[in-house]
């Protein structure tokens, strides 16, 4: 809907003049939890009203429910590994009709010219697409990325650009309270429009000045006490169930039993690949998460609609009211909802029919290059007893920092085995030559290594395996298909997906990637690592030096809770 349509549809809506009516179906109305048996009229892309309508164009509901399309409130397009097209495929059959999308990946990759790309690939299509824009490029100052975007590089996008809605994750949550000079020319330029946070396990006064800066949601809550502070401080929860950060049921169940209000819980998946969401679902898999854990169902439903839309200014999408996008989602059972239909913008979403693709800039297709890896560059010095480790979470993005006995060889450098892998990260843009040499607990890689360029948030290479041979030639790998995912067994490659759209995404067919997904996985299962998450995903938060408790940088092991190096 536009101002300049304003005249027409209050015209149409007093006289009942629609383009559609869906007809016969059980409304949810999110505003009074009722469900009404009506129909619904709209006109154009807009709902003129609810009750009893007739028009040329019909759709008979058959009785069935019919709820506001549903928001994921924010998202990582680039974490599909597909163009914003293809991913709109995908999440619009399971009842998703917007998204808040922070495009901090290719922009850590690419800047702005990675920035206007996926902005441009994401317009014309029947998804709505929202932005927030990345506020850490890179994420902290203890890397290496591909770009750096500072307040100045914001203000055209502000001015020219539709769809951005504000400013995205604040992930450098110790600069923020701090009040560093920089980050806060960011916050203050989008001081009367929505902030994201990313602020894992912060608490008390921390929490208190973070809150002052401007940050208004969380989806980085691990555990019931945390969301429960970051509610009562003001902040907006977003509960996230993507490929790896799953661990959502104590939180669910803490709702219930302390009957907490949702109006300011929505949900949201960060990063979940297309497998994933293909198999389970979109954000409809959330709701029905949710109304399993006792949440009733519409109330899950208004967390995924109207709960977003207030959250992020959007007056006039999230409900089925006059007034309101005509985004709305067809669907028979209330305990388990599975889309049978979808209207975007008032019209039936037909996967078959022809979107509109913009190209992609060559130069954010030429961003893998590493400086020459030699095997020198891999060896880890024992210089301690115990070393430090970085043990992974099942079911988590948080890690533990552990210590254990490392074995080592007859020049004192670390020979991976006991259920310890070599984890190393490569700086991949600039030829710098930086690279990170640790070792990780958890991921039980055994005869191979698996690598790859989607590394958050800097993107470097990130490499974990048990040999330095497989790991040179995952790195080599990587290079020749210009970024990607491959997995190494015994000096052959596997498996590999290239991803050459800043080594993040690739415009192959959709099934051409779910092949080469599975293939992945199938190999990094072969080589040992576990099956009760998606280990791809795992590695790939692996570098990302802002949640809990150790990572690995380009430049070295580091301590996120003291946010300092550890070596």
């Amino acid at each position: 809907m536009q101002a300049t349509d304003l005249s027409r549809l209050i015209t149409a809506a007093r006289d009942g003049e629609a383009t559609l009516v869906i007809k016969n179906a059980r409304v949810i109305n999110v505003f009074t939890n009722e469900i009404i048996e009506a129909d619904v009229a709209v006109n154009g892309d807009t709902i003129i009203g609810v009750g009893a309508f007739d028009c040329e164009n019909e759709y008979d509901a058959k009785g069935a429910y019919l709820a506001p399309g549903f928001i994921d409130a924010h998202v990582h397009i680039e974490s599909s590994m597909v163009t914003p097209a293809s991913f709109a495929r995908v999440i619009l059959p399971k009842g998703t009709t917007t998204i808040i999308a922070d495009p901090h990946e290719i922009a850590n990759v690419a800047g702005t010219t990675g920035l206007e790309a996926i902005y441009r690939q994401s317009a014309d299509l029947p998804l709505q697409v929202l932005f927030m824009l990345p506020s850490c490029v890179p994420a902290t100052p203890f890397e290496n990325s591909g770009a750096k975007l500072t307040a100045v590089d914001f203000i055209p996008f502000m001015q020219k650009k539709s769809r951005v809605l504000g400013l995205g994750e604040v992930m450098d949550y110790v600069s923020t309270v701090n009040a560093d000079p920089e980050l806060i020319e960011k916050l203050k330029l989008f001081f009367n429009r929505p902030i994201d946070g990313h602020a894992p396990l912060l608490s008390g006064r921390d929490l208190n000045a973070y809150c002052i800066a401007g940050p208004r949601t969380d989806h980085e809550c691990s555990n019931f006490a945390e969301l429960k502070e970051k509610l009562r401080s003001g902040m907006a929860i977003l509960i996230r169930i993507g490929s790896a950060a799953n661990g959502v049921a104590e939180m669910l169940d803490g709702i219930v039993s302390e009957h907490l209000p949702t109006d300011t819980i929505s949900f949201c998946t960060d990063d979940k690949h297309i497998e994933n969401i293909l198999r389970e679902g979109h954000i409809n898999y959330i709701i029905n998460t949710a109304i399993r854990h006792g949440i009733a169902p519409i109330e899950a439903i208004r967390m995924a609609t109207l709960n977003t839309a207030r959250t992020f200014g959007l007056s006039r999408t999230g409900a089925i009211a006059p007034g309101y996008r005509a985004d709305l989602v067809l669907f028979d059972s209330l305990s388990n909802i599975e889309p049978k239909a979808v209207f975007t913008c008032g019209t039936l979403y037909d996967p078959e029919a022809p979107v509109k693709v913009r190209p992609v800039p060559e130069a954010v297709y030429d961003t893998v290059h590493p400086a020459p890896v030699l095997e020198e560059s891999l060896r880890l010095r024992i210089d301690r007893d115990p070393m430090p480790v970085i043990k992974t979470v099942e079911n988590q993005l948080v890690t533990k920092l552990v210590y254990r006995s490392a074995p080592k060889d007859e020049n004192g450098c670390f020979v991976p085995q006991d259920g310890l892998n070599k984890l190393a990260v490569i700086e991949r843009h600039h030829a710098t030559g930086h690279v990170g040499v640790g070792i990780v607990e958890g991921l039980n890689i055994h005869g191979g290594a698996v690598a790859s360029t989607v590394a958050h948030d800097s993107h470097n290479i990130v490499i974990a395996g048990d040999n330095d041979r497989d790991m040179l030639l995952a790195v080599e790998t990587l290079t020749d298909c210009r970024g990607g995912y491959c997995v190494i067994q015994n000096g052959t490659v596997a498996a590999c997906l290239p991803l050459p759209i800043g080594g993040l995404m690739t415009d192959a067919p959709v099934d051409e990637v779910l092949k080469g997904q599975r293939e992945l996985l199938d190999a990094a299962h072969a080589l040992g690592c576990t099956d009760s998450c998606d280990p791809l995903v795992l590695l790939s938060f692996l570098a990302l030096p802002v949640i809990p408790e150790a990572r690995l940088t380009d430049l070295g092991l580091f301590d996120v809770t003291k946010m300092a190096f550890i070596r």
